[in-house]
């Protein structure tokens, strides 16, 4: 216990001495404070390494400190557990070191309860939390990403379901999180350390090949600086040179990439080149081409277009000694500090504490929460975060000469809504370094980019399938929402006058005199055009609504005008599963509880493509896709349909079955169907009169298309069958 509390006391003088070796101000007297406080709350807790549960926050201040955070950032780090794991309350914490502390471990807290790894709508909200935390203020999540890292350190103690578990949640949220922050050391040892656990035999046979060429590797490193520091001292360029072998996470993604074996990976080393001035930069580019040849398209000037995250540094990659391919990166020292640090490395030091200097240079952060407020469904949101997180920015000019960045496999559609939403409404064309291009046209680094608007162009069906931002994905789903309500709001009107026809009155009356509003409620709509959409939707229909609005008298005339048109030319039956919300697995335009009615001429089963049409008075009625019913209807009435994944709708079909006549067979036949556990409505057999052969009809009600292929299949196959029709269609089975 002595030898513990000597570690400690170790680990917290280690802690002051960091901090105050870049806050040389830093109260260490405070440190301490927060350490006592943090040792006496934990108690007794131990980790499951049997070690004080102290250890753990002053391993977190420490990682805190190598960021070269704020004073509270690394009480905060002492304190992070207290509120969730202790007693102790964020009044409590509060009234000790302070609101800003106090606010810091709430928002620590807040984000050390996200459960990332739960059914996916939760995980998408929580992690919306968590970016909003982040765009908040910057610290909770350096801290948390502190906390992250040391629980990886010693991930080894906790049994394997759990080590999978976290490994898993921080290869795919934290460390793409530090990359974007621009903490590289920090991203690599997130993602090898997670890759330990979640590929361990990859990881124990890369480890195993990169310490067997160790020997090899080292001398090549030592010859190439020897070389580099030559070549620039002849140059008369002072510089660092420094070479590491890559992370074991990026060969092991390369070699999945690019389907290499071991043998074939070359550039296990990179260089680096850190000099004092940006002129020296190029200076070093130079001596390095001049030695040895680039590979084209290897080279990226991070210096002139920096990163989002202000990352900047020129990377290129030659054939070097032995004919290796090597990677160098050339950077000043400033730069350095950047590239080690992300946006740590711009928090600066003043009399009244410290801040972060140049938030609003941070592009990413200002778009989280545009994001956030545009992005109203959380798996969207999650989707579009995850997917910016790792992106290669793509830097492309105004005419005007202003410099944005786009991730990669942005296209000209993003370059429009970026500049506002009303250009990428009417996009009708776009010039790349003076010469048209599609609209789908893929930007690149360095193009100038000219728009072209006409107020006649809107956006198609398919620009969503065209972009990549999350301004442009929503400023286009947003537009075709709109429009698509229109079109069902005109629909809905048309459908209704038809209908008032014999009583005189149309919509534009009825809506002048205020004759809808009593029906708002009944319907759950918010005003009158949301209600005749609704119409058109198919959601209400006109009778239902009419009923309600009509006088007795008006209604009179209508019912009377539909018995006398009503008879056997309707061809439709409504399916007997009622309405879309009732147990039918039907979505109409991707919206559920519809009223949508089967066609009798084709019916349709789960997992056949499907088309639908609005049918006057009657919801929406389903067809098979290449019913020919259905491509004679008006297109203009047409709507999208789909089958409701996950859900089973029993449907009626009828099968013929034409077989020999003999004794016996109508018995095989019907324990084949139960045996496929589909219902038996009727059954029926009829002698022919010709050649002793039978014809059997089944009503019978079954779940999904691959169901009926297999039952047809199975009957089939039964020895005096010779036929098997799905009646209405020319599926046969002979």
């Amino acid at each position: 216990m002595e030898q513990v509390a000597v570690q400690s006391s170790d680990l917290l003088e280690q802690l002051i001495s960091k901090v105050r070796s870049y806050n040389p101000q830093a109260d260490a007297g405070l440190i301490r404070r927060a350490y006592e406080y943090s040792a006496r709350m934990h108690g007794e807790q131990k980790r499951m390494s049997g070690e004080p549960y102290v250890t753990h926050p002053l391993n977190v201040a420490l990682i805190i400190a190598d960021f070269k955070l704020d004073l509270p950032s690394i009480i905060t780090g002492l304190l992070h557990d207290v509120v969730e794991d202790t007693h102790a309350s964020l009044a409590e914490v509060q009234a000790h070191f302070g609101p800003e502390v106090a606010r810091l471990v709430d928002g620590v807290t807040k984000v050390s309860k996200i459960t990332f790894l739960s059914r996916e709508e939760k995980q998408a909200e929580n992690f919306r939390k968590m970016i909003i935390a982040m765009a908040h203020d910057i610290r909770v999540v350096l801290i948390k990403l502190a906390d992250r890292l040391h629980n990886m350190r010693t991930l080894h103690h906790l049994p394997r379901d759990r080590q999978e578990e976290i490994s898993r949640e921080t290869l795919e949220i934290y460390a793409p999180i530090a990359h974007r922050l621009g903490i590289y050391w920090l991203k690599s040892e997130l993602e090898d350390a997670a890759f330990r656990y979640l590929n361990s035999a990859a990881y124990a046979t890369l480890k195993a090949y990169v310490a067997k060429t160790r020997a090899e590797r080292e001398s090549y490193i030592c010859d190439v600086i020897d070389i580099l520091s030559r070549r620039l001292a002849e140059a008369g360029v002072k510089a660092e040179v420094t070479g590491r072998p890559k992370h074991f996470y990026s060969i092991h993604t390369k070699m999945q990439e690019e389907r290499l074996n071991f043998d074939e990976i070359y550039d296990l080393v990179a260089f680096r080149i850190i000099v004092g001035t940006v002129r020296e930069c190029y200076e070093a580019l130079g001596v390095v081409h001049a030695n040895w040849k680039p590979i084209p398209g290897r080279f990226k000037d991070y210096i002139a277009l920096p990163k989002a995250n202000m990352y900047q540094s020129l990377h290129t990659t030659v054939i070097g000694p032995r004919g290796q391919r090597m990677e160098v990166q050339i950077r000043t020292r400033e730069m350095h500090e950047v590239a080690e640090h992300g946006i740590a490395a711009h928090w600066s030091y003043k009399e009244g504490g410290a801040e972060l200097r140049d938030t609003q240079r941070f592009a990413w952060l200002r778009r989280l929460i545009e994001w956030q407020q545009n992005l109203k469904d959380p798996q969207e949101f999650l989707s579009t975060v995850k997917d910016d997180l790792f992106p290669e920015e793509v830097f492309v000019f105004t005419p005007k000469g202003d410099l944005l960045d786009f991730p990669q496999g942005a296209t000209v559609i993003d370059f429009a809504y970026r500049i506002h939403s009303q250009v990428g409404h009417h996009l009708a064309g776009a010039r790349v370094n003076g010469r048209m291009v599609p609209l789908r046209y893929q930007l690149k680094s360095g193009d100038t980019v000219e728009v072209i608007t006409s107020e006649r162009q809107t956006p198609g069906k398919d620009w969503a399938n065209f972009v990549v931002t999350a301004r442009a994905k929503s400023r286009i789903r947003q537009w075709l929402r709109q429009q698509q309500a229109e079109r069902s709001r005109e629909m809905g009107v048309a459908l209704l006058d038809r209908e008032l026809t014999p009583t005189g009155l149309t919509v534009a009356q009825l809506k002048s005199k205020n004759r809808f509003e009593p029906a708002l409620k009944e319907f759950s709509q918010r005003d009158t055009d949301s209600l005749l959409a609704a119409v058109g939707y198919g959601i209400v229909t006109p009778a239902q609504l009419l009923a309600k609005i009509l006088t007795p008298e008006e209604l009179k005339l209508y019912r009377a005008e539909k018995a006398s048109s009503a008879g056997p030319a309707d061809k439709e039956r409504t399916s007997r599963d009622g309405r879309a919300g009732n147990g039918n697995a039907v979505l109409v335009s991707g919206i559920g509880d519809m009223l949508v009615r089967f066609a009798r001429c084709c019916n349709p089963l789960p997992g056949e493509a499907i088309t639908g049409f609005i049918t006057r008075g009657h919801g929406v009625t389903v067809h098979l896709a290449g019913c020919p019913v259905a491509l004679a209807t008006d297109p203009q009435r047409r709507v999208p349909v789909a089958w409701k994944a996950g859900e089973e709708t029993l449907r009626p079909i009828e099968l013929e079955v034409l077989c020999v006549d003999q004794p016996g067979l109508l018995a095989a036949m019907t324990k084949a169907i139960a045996s496929a556990g589909v219902n038996i409505s009727t059954a029926e057999v009829k002698t022919t009169g010709q050649n002793g052969r039978a014809l059997s009809h089944f009503e019978l009600r079954v779940s999904s298309a691959r169901q009926l292929n297999n039952l047809m299949h199975t009957i089939a196959a039964i020895d005096g069958v010779m036929r098997v029709s799905r009646l209405g269609l020319n599926h046969n089975h002979n």
